[in-house]
């Protein structure tokens, strides 16, 4: 498990290395929530994705990510994600194949 270091910004793209893979995240803000999109290496693994607290991000294993990333409420409410929180309230959580493998 290793938390990723997203800031509290309504739009933010960033790349970051997690399970071996190079990864590009794009985090954004709507009216409607809060999204992202995320890449390994410039190929798409899953756009458009709604951040909610403790929903698995890209969840399918075809897609041939290893890993996962969930958001957590460090308060315990269980609210989804805003970007006005993120960072201190709301953290981007990496999940190792191994902690997937544990959950399970």
């Amino acid at each position: 498990m290793l938390i990723v270091p997203a800031q509290a910004n309504p739009n933010q793209a960033f790349n970051v290395t997690l399970g071996g893979q190079q990864v590009q995240l794009a985090i954004y803000q709507t009216d409607y929530g809060l999204f992202m999109d995320v890449s390994v290496a410039g190929a798409p693994i899953c756009n458009g994705v709604i951040c909610e607290n403790l929903n698995p991000i890209v969840r399918e294993a075809y897609t041939g990510f290893v890993g996962d990333l969930v958001w957590f409420d460090t308060t315990g409410a269980g609210g989804d994600p805003i970007y006005t929180g993120i960072g201190a309230q709301y953290l981007l959580i990496y999940l190792e194949a191994a902690d997937l493998a544990a959950a399970a």
